[in-house]
């Protein structure tokens, strides 16, 4: 009997932990969808800025060391409330979720530059 008990304690952890990846990679496409309908007119799906709209605006290479020495919080502040003329505020179009989310994304992309 204590056997069996151990047995369904081992499953029952390893579901738990199945079903926290298998979320969290779901959420990590949730935040690249929301890259590509949101950013990637202006710094192109891979987050260089090489793309028309980009070249014309002067939009940042998010992968460049001069973006991802940036906080945590500068970035969430610069989705949030935009930056100079050319990006747009988020704040209120997007939750705080889905921009905490675009940071995290903006430091992956950089980790497959």
């Amino acid at each position: 009997m204590n056997f069996l008990l151990r047995r369904l304690s081992q499953a029952s952890l390893l579901a738990v932990a199945f079903m926290f990846l298998s979320n969290a990679s779901t959420r990590a496409d949730d935040f690249a969808g929301v890259f590509k309908t949101k950013c990637a007119i202006c710094h192109a799906p891979d987050g260089s800025g090489n793309c028309p709209m980009g070249t014309k605006l002067g939009a940042k290479d998010l992968r460049s060391d001069e973006v991802q020495k940036k906080s945590d919080a500068e970035l969430t502040d610069a989705i949030a409330n935009g930056l100079g003329k050319t990006m747009p505020a988020y704040k209120g179009k997007l939750t705080d979720d889905q921009i905490k989310g675009l940071v995290g994304f903006i430091r992956d992309i950089a980790k497959k530059k």
